[in-house]
């Protein structure tokens, strides 16, 4: 009996060995499910490698890590993200944008008349008040729903990761908004499968944003506040963590703030001192579409210096030079209204789950908007707590999606698997 239990210990001790030689010594495993996070404003996708315990945001159009979700019909093909961005000014009736905000939501008459005027293409709904995107190709019109406009993006992301794995991508994880209720999920999974990918989880982008940070990993994590500004919407969520176990407590946010509108009010700065100095109001297209571009390089500058310079050719006014130095302080004066309404939807969560501000145990920030300075310190002084900024704000949605992608792929080292329990919470609209 002794000698049958050395040869079976003998034979587990191989076994542990060989697999922990095989860990050093062998390549480890190409990522087998990928995480995408397809936005409203921006699109990206990532991998978790086996082994370091690392993720990849990949990169895909001229070095970015996130392309923009826009894209634009032509007769004769289909562009994306920075290609469809570069011709937006041009073909504006046929460049989708903001189709997430859309997708497997039922819109009655008077909402959609009222979407209408904020996009340049026509909005139309069939008899259940689904909404489709209406362009026209070689000279006919063309519905298309906003799955397939999410699909069109998420394939650009699935080429991204088989060109860099050198090999076909079958299996995703995806983020989603909390507030999605499950016939959005269902849409958004549907956008998926119309590239061929098998969407195997969707986990909401608090989760996943937490996820990143490893924080359901930790056991002296139990509330943390989540603050997701990107380009156009504004969502704070306040959720109890507790061993992997993610809890939404409370959901509030502007689905009408965020970069875009940090832009504008930079944009009509410009104009109002190109008018100022040249006694003229720029209105050329093509001069306003350089303008947003440097305007946009601008506040991403100035996030990291005091100032930026502004920079380029008026054509429309006869090849004239215009420079205008922005510093902080300007951009933060003529955005400071704005900054403040970050801080509502804050206020409104704590309310809800009767929680002070030293009650929440981590802050959480996602979105390329909050690494704006100015919010950031709103942020801290309000919640009298420095929120956590070791993660790209902009990428922790995928980071966290990516990990949860890499334990379902059964990637190793394997860490905790977020578990969402199920909420009645509604999101609490801020205006």
């Amino acid at each position: 009996m002794s000698s049958l239990y050395i040869i079976l210990g003998s034979s587990v001790l191989a076994v542990l060995l060989a697999g922990y030689f095989a860990q050093i010594y062998l390549p480890p495993p190409k990522p087998k499910v990928v995480g995408i996070d397809l936005g409203t404003t921006f699109s990206c996708v990532g991998m978790y490698h086996a082994v370091t315990g690392n993720v990849s945001v990949l990169t895909t159009q001229d070095g970015h890590k996130c392309i923009p979700s826009v894209v634009a019909i032509l007769n004769d093909r289909i562009l994306v993200g920075y290609e469809a961005l570069a011709q937006a000014e041009h073909n504006p009736s046929n460049t989708l944008y903001d189709a997430k905000r859309f997708i497997g939501r039922t819109f009655s008459k008077e909402e959609i008349e009222k979407a209408q005027k904020q996009y340049s293409f026509k909005l139309k709904s069939d008899k259940f008040g689904m909404v489709s995107f209406s362009v026209v190709v070689n000279g006919s019109e063309r519905l298309i729903t906003p799955q397939e406009v999410g699909s069109i993006i998420i394939r650009e992301l699935k080429q991204t990761a088989e060109r860099n794995l050198s090999a076909p991508v079958n299996r995703a994880v995806m983020s989603v908004p909390a507030e999605f209720d499950d016939k959005q999920r269902n849409f958004t999974i549907k956008a998926g499968a119309l590239t061929g990918l098998e969407i195997l989880r969707v986990i909401n982008e608090p989760t996943a944003a937490a996820m990143a940070y490893g924080l359901h990993t930790k056991s002296d994590i139990h509330n943390v506040l989540v603050v997701d500004l990107g380009g156009g919407t504004l969502d704070v969520s306040l959720l109890n963590v507790q061993g992997g176990m993610f809890l939404t407590q409370a959901m509030a946010g502007n689905n009408r703030l965020g970069g875009q509108d940090f832009n504008q009010r930079l944009l009509d700065y410009i104009r109002s001192r190109i008018k100022e100095k040249f006694k003229k109001t720029l209105v050329d297209k093509e001069d306003l579409q350089v303008l947003r571009m440097q305007v946009e390089e601008a506040k991403i500058n100035l996030t990291y210096d005091r100032s930026a310079m502004i920079s380029m050719q008026l054509h429309s006014f006869g090849d004239i030079d215009l420079k205008e130095l922005i510093s902080r302080e300007v951009f933060e004066k003529i955005n400071s209204d704005l900054f403040l309404k970050v801080l509502e939807p804050i206020v409104t969560v704590l309310q809800a789950t009767e929680l002070t501000p030293d009650e929440v145990d981590e802050i959480v920030l996602v979105g390329g908007s909050t690494r704006i300075p100015k919010v950031i310190s709103l942020i801290a002084d309000h919640m009298k707590k420095k929120p956590n900024t070791n993660i790209d704000p902009e990428l922790a949605v995928v980071t966290g999606v990516s990990v949860q992608a890499g334990i379902l792929g059964g990637m190793w080292p394997l860490t905790v698997s977020a578990v969402e329990l199920p909420t009645r919470v509604r999101k609490i609209h801020v205006h």
